[in-house]
């Protein structure tokens, strides 16, 4: 007798196999896609840069050493077909992971399909189109709060029809565990998040009762799993019935196939260590269990970091790493052969109905306030996140949390992974900006300008009128109009917003060990005549303001004035902000790989406006080599992932001030 599937027990279909990627041109990008799909990889999932995602053009000041560092970028319809060529989009699943300008970049898609011969009806993908947490976490929003909305639903009620295979949101409460969310908060904020779209989606009248169920089964949502195991598969049950829930009961959906929970997943990126990055390999099997075990909430879609992501970009090789982990454990396992293997567990039941109760206590609270959207304007979701991450980084200093490598057993071989010329990571060249604003500037002079301006201005009609913005926007695209064009169209009727920070109203969760540094912050204050005053800037358009807050809360419950203005500021700003506030230190926080360009930057500004002398350090995902190079700018001292112990920080940069002061 053989226990292998049959006619009457099938083997279940795996899920899609993405990795998350695009790099430094869009021609790069094609060639890592191709390569691959030509592996296994079976749906793409596309990575813009930061231009791209907060609507800028490749050459707009805000740009400038952000071009092709996180992602591909995509300036205009030339750049998206050079990203597709050869890949026939008609019959590929493709997730763009893009919010506050999806409506634009799905129009170029579409734009691009079409030219393809392909029929937009056929087309199938994600767009995560999720603004919500882009003001919690990621930081690549552009306008308030209620036109962002706005475009939500108008990619929601434009695709249903036009594009009905396409998911046209895609929740996403992956970047909520980034920025420290608890599993509840990551259950609740994103739940209450696919409430707030779907009430404005019903609210708006724009799709007719009857269809109403089709569109609440087009939402989709991007997960993320950590390495508590049992609790995160816990979690995820939790979702689904929950959501079932919701549909049901707050929007009377009776088919059970419009209820189901459609998620994709990225596995932890936060946990992933830069000391001892061969640990990563193990972290990233275990968190995918997680979302791939339990059969009734398996995942639809993953992606999987790779081991090197502490350290910088990944290479091809370390893609295919995580492409065959996923091949293996689909293929190889006899995991897709049976059940639900958890079904019955008294112990997940009983971890997954306490989930669901706090998750529904925690919703309560939100619809109290008056929803999602009311409780980002408050900076309550806000606020939580970072109290929750200053919790989790308080117990790895203080080894309540254990994480190998880092805060127990740190004595270590040395890793021959990381040992090769490049490092163990990929770096984009610097001609890569050069080239990308060269052909940018190319493309708008061989267009046809009255043709561009005549969509742009059609464009600017449909948002001031409040018609859907989706048909002016694809022939925006066809007719060569650029992404900072599209974006700075919609800033004109929408204006910028810039998101409450947190940091002012959360609270301090444990002091212990703050009682030297503070004594030192009083004496070195004492001696200077004031406070000591510590400006923490985010230059560029990296979004990722997880550690800059960190820094900031812990600085201020160290005695510090702390000035904080959030993400996405000039060199010139910060300079001219550390300038007025009279500041003694300057700390600068650059996740996106644009460091080197930035600091030298803010560094030359300091010394034309007469405060060189001011110390200035510097955080990041930062090789070493980039480390020395800008210490030999004059950057004080540079920090990196595995510099974990906050206080140590503050007490560097008290000392800093201290010998700054002594020596003037």
């Amino acid at each position: 007798m053989t226990d292998t599937p049959t006619k009457d027990r099938p083997k279940d279909r795996p899920w899609l196999f993405r990795t998350y990627a695009g790099h430094s041109t869009a021609t790069a990008s094609n060639e890592l896609y191709r390569n691959n799909l030509a592996k296994g990889q079976t749906g793409l999932s596309v990575a813009f840069d930061l231009p791209t995602q907060t609507g800028y053009d490749s050459d707009h000041a805000l740009a400038k050493g952000e071009v092709g560092k996180v992602g591909v970028p995509i300036s205009h319809i030339g750049d998206m077909r050079t990203l597709f060529d050869g890949i026939p989009l008609e019959s590929m699943n493709t997730s763009m992971t893009i919010n506050a300008t999806a409506g634009w970049l799905l129009s170029l898609y579409i734009a691009t399909a079409e030219d393809q011969g392909a029929d937009r009806a056929k087309l199938s993908g994600t767009v995560q189109n999720d603004i919500i947490k882009e003001y919690l976490s990621r930081g690549t929003y552009v306008f308030p709060p209620e036109p962002s909305m706005r475009l939500i639903k108008d990619v929601i009620t434009y695709s249903y029809k036009e594009v009905p295979k396409w998911n046209p949101t895609n929740v996403c409460s992956y970047h909520l565990q980034e920025a420290g969310a608890t599993p509840v908060q990551e259950l609740a904020f994103a739940l209450a998040t696919g409430i707030a779209v779907l009430d404005m989606v019903k609210a708006s009248g724009e799709v007719a009762d009857e269809d109403f169920p089709a569109v609440v089964g087009r939402i989709s949502f991007f997960v993320n799993a950590g390495m508590r195991f049992v609790t995160e598969l816990s979690k995820m049950r939790a979702f689904v019935d929950l959501w079932d829930e919701i549909t049901r009961e707050r929007y009377g959906v009776e088919d059970p196939k419009f209820r189901r929970f459609r998620y994709g997943v990225q596995v932890n990126s936060l946990g992933l260590t830069e000391p001892q990055p061969e640990n990563n390999v193990y972290r990233i099997l275990i968190e995918m269990l997680a979302v791939v075990l339990s059969k009734n909430a398996r995942a639809r879609a993953v992606q999987l970091p790779a081991w090197n992501e502490a350290l910088g970009l990944p290479r091809p090789f370390d893609q295919q790493w995580s492409i065959r982990m996923q091949q293996i454990m689909a293929y190889e396992t006899d995991l897709l052969e049976y059940a639900d293997i958890f079904d019955g567990s008294v112990e997940i039941d009983r971890k997954v109905e306490e989930l669901k109760a706090e998750a529904r206590d925690e919703l309560a609270r939100i619809e109290e306030m008056g929803g999602a959207v009311a409780a980002v304007e408050s900076s309550y979701m806000k606020q939580k996140l970072v109290e929750s991450n200053t919790a989790r980084l308080r117990d790895i200093e203080l080894g309540d949390q254990v994480v190998v490598g880092v805060n127990k057993w740190t004595d270590s071989e040395p890793s021959p992974l990381a040992q090769g010329a490049d490092g163990g990571i990929l770096t984009i060249p610097d001609w890569v900006e050069q080239e990308q604003v060269e052909r940018l500037q190319q493309w708008r002079s061989d267009r046809d300008q009255a043709a561009c301006d005549a969509a742009v201005a059609d464009l600017k009609s449909a948002a001031q009128e409040g018609r859907n913005i989706m048909e002016p926007s694809i022939a925006a695209a066809k007719a060569g109009v650029t992404t900072g064009e599209w974006g700075n169209c919609l800033r004109d009727v929408f204006g910028e917003y810039r998101a409450p920070t947190g940091v002012g109203k959360a609270a301090n969760v444990d002091a212990s060990g703050l009682s030297e540094v503070r004594a030192t912050v009083d004496a070195v204050s004492d001696k200077l005549g004031r406070r000591i005053k510590f400006l923490v800037g985010k230059p560029g358009l990296d979004g990722h303001s997880n550690g800059a807050e960190q820094i900031a809360v812990r600085a201020r419950d160290a005695g510090m004035e702390v000035v904080y203005e959030g993400i996405r500021l000039t060199p010139a700003q910060i300079v001219n902000a550390a300038l007025e506030e009279g500041v003694h230190a300057v700390g600068l926080s650059i996740l996106s790989g644009s460091h080197v360009p930035l600091v030298k930057d803010v560094l030359e500004r300091m010394k034309t406006a007469g405060i060189f002398d001011i110390p200035l350090v510097v955080g990041g995902i930062i090789p070493p080599e980039d480390a020395e190079l800008l210490k030999a700018a004059g950057a004080a001292a540079v920090y990196t992932p595995k510099d974990f112990q906050l206080n140590d920080i503050m007490a560097d940069i008290v000392r800093l001030i201290d010998s700054k002061a002594q020596a003037a």
